[in-house]
């Protein structure tokens, strides 16, 4: 049995710890918050053995074997270096840090202090999307040219001082959202030759409204991220033989539709519980085998990530007050 920690205990949490109670050979030993009253009241809804009100508390607890950082994104990279110098396995939600060089400090502690480390992006480990590219992989649609992937939510009505639409904490849809279709592209077709971005801005001074071109030699992904919209949530590949449609909401993908020859097939994939319990899975068979990292998400994966983040943020002109 693994046992788990908790840090940061938002609506995210609440779900990760959801999925957590159905795999086996997991265990909720504790969580934290720097508020006792929320920890108490999260440790009892979710079974947890213990609750700290202190993050340090936690990372001191020796019974905790890895650790699952849900804070805001400015605070992922030093509680995550806090935890793994302390010897502590950590699965970080996405994105893993900011910027590439907290990514780049992150693995650094990963490999000083012997331990595994991994982004959260759970969609890596969706088994509909493993499908997918498996066909991509194998020339099941041709040769793919073509990607179509976005994410929108209306999140305008959030409180201005919360981690959506505030700078201070890497607000923005990009790193929130963003990261999802950018990540697809990467994982299907690498990195791209050039970039093309535009964005539009709240008045608090994050971008709400991301339009993504990546351009490759012989392919192009059209990537989307708003907080200012809805849209259908879908990722569609097109390749010279046909396409693969992974329907809404793609990034919590439970089936894909195949396309050829003027035929469609539609595959239904159900997932277990909410989807986190494949990166669960992930994350402990890799503990088990003493890999400080997995090879279906690997360190250099999350550095390209954050590269590619850095570069469209550059080229819309995103800088966090903390980065200036």
């Amino acid at each position: 049995m693994i046992k788990w920690g908790i840090l940061g205990l938002g609506n995210i949490a609440k779900k990760f710890a959801s999925d957590l109670e159905l795999v086996p050979t997991a265990t909720l030993h504790a969580v934290a918050s720097r508020d006792l009253t929320k920890a108490n009241e999260f440790a009892h809804e979710n079974n947890a053995s213990k609750a700290f009100g202190t993050y340090q508390q936690l990372f001191e607890d020796k019974e905790v074997a890895v650790i699952y950082i849900a804070t805001p994104h400015n605070n992922h990279a030093e509680l995550s270096i806090q935890a793994m110098t302390h010897g502590k396995h950590v699965l970080c939600e996405k994105p893993l840090g900011v910027n590439e060089k907290e990514v780049r400090a992150m693995v650094a502690a990963s490999k000083n202090n012997k331990v595994f480390l991994m982004e959260g992006l759970w969609s890596r480990f969706n088994p509909t999307i493993r499908k997918v590219k498996n066909l991509i992989d194998k020339k099941e649609i041709g040769s793919l040219n073509h990607i179509y992937a976005d994410f929108a939510f209306y999140g305008l009505n959030r409180e201005e001082n919360g981690r959506l639409l505030n700078p201070t904490m890497a607000g923005g849809s990009l790193l929130d959202i963003g990261i999802y279709p950018v990540f697809l592209a990467y994982l299907f077709l690498g990195k791209p030759e050039t970039i093309l971005a535009k964005s539009n801005f709240h008045s608090t001074g994050v971008e709400i409204q991301t339009s993504i071109i990546f351009h490759y030699k012989n392919a192009q992904a059209i990537l989307y991220s708003g907080l200012n919209s809805t849209t259908q949530t879908i990722a569609e590949f097109s390749g010279t033989e046909g396409s693969i449609l992974i329907p809404s909401r793609w990034h919590e993908a439970q089936g894909y539709e195949l396309k050829k020859e003027n035929e469609s097939s539609f595959f239904s994939m159900p997932r277990i519980g909410l989807g986190f319990t494949y990166e669960i899975q992930e994350v402990q068979q890799c503990i088990l085998k003493n890999k400080t990292e997995s090879e279906l998400w690997n360190h250099q994966n999350s550095i390209d990530l954050a590269q590619l983040l850095d570069s469209i943020r550059k080229e819309v002109g995103v800088i966090f007050p903390f980065e200036e």
